[in-house]
């Protein structure tokens, strides 16, 4: 029987990825994490844009349901950047995005430009990890 590893060795401080994935993977993850932390401050600091849109979306328009929800937006975002809890990140940030393509289905918004937007970054943030992390790669290896 062969064992899988998940032990990659560690990296030295300061230095850059030398693999091109990785290197993408970063990419691609950065811009998931920069959207959704401006995503997340806009509610915290719920502007009227954000709460026009909730009512156009059909959440209460009270100013501590947008904070409960930039609150949810910022600790997922935060858990997916770091490392060692970017898994757990990841499948936090897919529940809350099919939240809200279940959100846009309901209420009948456009299907590619607002309904599978949530899908859109879910696949990004996904793939960024998968780039990113080889002890993932490694895991969802194809073994014959």
């Amino acid at each position: 029987m062969n064992a899988i590893t998940l032990d990659s060795p560690a990296p030295v401080r300061g230095a850059l990825p030398r693999n091109g994935a990785v290197i993408a993977g970063r990419a691609m993850s950065g811009l998931v994490i920069l959207f959704l932390l401006l995503d997340g401050a806009i509610k915290l600091v719920p502007i009227q844009p954000v709460i026009d849109t909730m009512a156009t979306l059909g959440w209460p328009t009270d100013i501590a349901t947008a904070r409960l929800l930039g609150v949810l937006t910022l600790g997922s975002v935060l858990l997916y950047a770091w490392p060692r809890t970017a898994l757990l990140g990841a499948i936090i940030l897919t529940a809350y995005l099919g939240g809200a393509v279940a959100t846009h289905a309901r209420i009948g918004s456009p299907l590619f430009t607002h309904t599978l937007f949530g899908v859109y970054i879910g696949v990004l943030a996904w793939a960024g990890l998968y780039l990113r992390t080889p002890a993932l790669r490694a895991l969802m290896a194809r073994r014959d």
